[in-house]
């Protein structure tokens, strides 16, 4: 079963396009316009970068937002023998009650169950998420891609040869129409793109290469998923309605513990898709 292009999805749901969404702009204070030195503010975002958002005196971390994050150890004892050392790192910029569902398919797709971060078996990867763990209002707490500055995000981003990155978007902001389930496939990284687009479509998962959706295609050099060792990276952009079926009780203290088939399904392709690229 090949991969959908966005043309072909809307062709056989809508027969037109839908537009994508307007974007406003957020006013930031003065800690954080100092703390981001002079990087300008995304359109929507109160912070101009990770730096800004920490040096920010009314956050608390722990208590507004958190950051979790595991590395392992790779050796290569030999001297007379090349170990191929290939490493990749899974990431959730926006996660917990920010772009929800995207930590709990980071720490899955890394090998942990997202319940109690015990091995699911087979190969773990590189991980690192940070999340908004408000009662409300987490979206203030988004920074862009191509803004985020976390020192330990970008250590393990750029001893890694590849990245996925897991984001949350609607289907007005992907172009395509209400209630579609879907996941934008972008990033600079065109071999694995290629894996995960034949991977999601052989299990029955709508995929959407995301060169045809620029605000989500995740291209940009700067964007962290693709500050690899290779420069390059793939951006996983996941639609309301997919993230919604991947959860029974859809809320941050519950959705950990309440998977259901569809984020499995999501999980073991995504994982296929690594192993095979």
């Amino acid at each position: 079963m090949p991969y959908l292009s966005r043309r072909g999805i809307l062709a056989a749901m809508t027969g037109a396009a839908v537009g994508p969404a307007a974007v406003g702009s957020a006013a930031v204070g003065s800690t954080a316009a100092q703390a981001g030195a002079g990087r300008r503010v995304a359109a929507g975002d109160l912070y101009p970068s990770n730096t800004a958002l920490y040096a920010d005196p009314a956050l608390v971390e722990g208590t507004d937002y958190g950051r979790r994050y595991r590395r392992h150890a790779r050796y290569d004892d030999s001297e007379t023998t090349v170990t191929q050392y290939s490493v990749t790192v899974v990431l959730a910029l926006h996660g917990g009650g920010i772009e929800p569902g995207t930590s709990e398919l980071c720490h899955a797709i890394a090998g942990y169950h997202p319940a109690d971060l015990a091995p699911v078996g087979g190969q773990i990867y590189d991980l690192w998420t940070f999340e908004g763990i408000r009662s409300t209002n987490n979206g203030d707490l988004h920074v862009t891609s191509t803004h985020c500055d976390d020192p330990v995000a970008l250590s393990l981003c750029a001893g890694a040869h590849r990245a996925v990155s897991l984001h949350g978007c609607t289907t007005t902001q992907a172009g395509l129409p209400a209630g579609t389930a879907a996941v934008l496939v972008g990033g600079r990284d065109t071999t694995l793109k290629s894996a995960l687009l034949t991977a999601y479509a052989g299990v029955g998962i709508v995929a959407i290469d995301a060169a045809g959706t620029p605000a989500l295609a995740g291209t940009e050099p700067s964007n962290i998923v693709n500050r690899t060792l290779t420069g390059a990276g793939a951006q996983l952009e996941l639609t309301t309605p997919m993230r919604e079926a991947m959860f029974t009780t859809n809320t941050r203290p519950r959705r950990r513990y309440t998977t259901t088939a569809a984020f499995w399904r999501f999980v073991e392709a995504t994982r296929a898709a690594l192993a095979g690229a």
